[in-house]
């Protein structure tokens, strides 16, 4: 695998850990899952309130959810996918990340 290098101050040349370009190369996605607690108009709501969604595209992912058994209702780096699934669970809704390994 090709990396570009990077010099930092002192002109040494390195090369990032394999780990980290990884993470970095790839967008990661939150996923919200289906529940039997929580009705299809509050998860519709928690996505119009929390991320700003338009109803249509709230009922979307809400209907995904519910029928699928699973939604990908944002996509970003991992540090703001956390803060977002972090969000779900305060809303009560169960959410996870995972990297999207379509890069």
């Amino acid at each position: 695998m090709s990396h570009p290098l990077s010099e930092p101050a002192g002109g040494v040349s390195t090369l990032p850990r394999e780990d980290e370009a990884l993470s970095t190369a790839s967008p990661w996605r939150v996923v919200v899952w289906n529940d039997p607690v929580n009705l299809m108009d509050y998860v519709a709501y928690v996505f119009r309130s929390y991320f700003g969604m338009s109803a249509v595209e709230a009922d979307r992912l809400m209907l995904a959810v519910h029928e699928e058994g699973r939604a990908v209702v944002a996509t970003g780096g991992r540090e703001a996918c956390e803060r977002d699934a972090q969000a779900m669970h305060r809303y009560g809704l169960h959410a996870t990340i995972e990297q999207d390994s379509r890069g």
